[in-house]
């Protein structure tokens, strides 16, 4: 079995190292987000850089991967902890190769979407929730980075509301919460002197 969990580990890292981002810029946009924008290869950035069209497919990829790496779970005969825990393992391998991935030079981006995919196989409402929220405050502050500490921020409290209390799924959200605020580091330093880049999504950008 141990054998077993190690391989479905390395698949999870491995799924999680898809850079979508960076092969649809290069095969059809010829060009590298990461050398554009924040740099980083993810859904946000392809926005800013490629555009919608470019952007969404990221975004669906992105988060597929990352909820096919946890249903990679399924392969075992673990029930009940063992299972859950090892959805957690391959949610932390998902997005290590997110931001790691073998198939770019172990350069990507944040893992949000990634995330919210594995989110989304772990406590799905929950997840819903969480993103109904990042798509308010996005709508309304135009900032991505907000909506996604927001919509993090809240997701164990969401846990807490329709699963209700479970330690092992509840501190499951708590460390998303953690690891969104982490990786958003920048983020809140340049939301708090003014110098975040606003992204409009449903609304054509105002000219300056």
């Amino acid at each position: 079995m141990v054998w077993i969990i190690c391989l479905l580990l390395i698949g999870g890292y491995l799924l999680g190292s898809i850079p979508s981002a960076v092969w649809i810029g290069r095969w059809f946009y010829r060009t590298d987000v990461r050398e554009y924008g924040s740099h980083n290869a993810g859904a946000t950035n392809t926005l800013r850089v490629l555009g919608r069209r470019a952007a969404l497919p990221v975004f669906v990829i992105d988060a597929a991967k990352g909820y096919a790496a946890v249903m990679l779970a399924h392969f075992t005969d673990l029930q009940g902890d063992g299972l859950f825990f090892l959805k957690i393992g391959l949610t932390a391998a998902a997005i290590l190769g997110h931001i790691f991935p073998l198939f770019a030079g172990f350069k990507g981006g944040k893992g949000v979407a990634t995330m919210a995919g594995c989110m989304l196989a772990i406590a799905p409402i929950p997840m819903l929730l969480g993103l109904a929220t990042f798509v308010i405050v996005l709508a309304v502050s135009h900032y991505v980075s907000l909506g996604s500490m927001t919509g993090g921020v809240l997701f164990p409290f969401y846990i807490l509301l329709v699963d209700g209390f479970q330690p092992y799924k509840l501190l499951f959200g708590v460390l998303v919460a953690v690891v969104l605020l982490i990786t958003h580091r920048k983020n809140i330093k340049r939301l708090r002197e003014g110098m975040e880049n606003k992204t409009y999504l449903f609304i054509r950008r105002p000219k300056s």
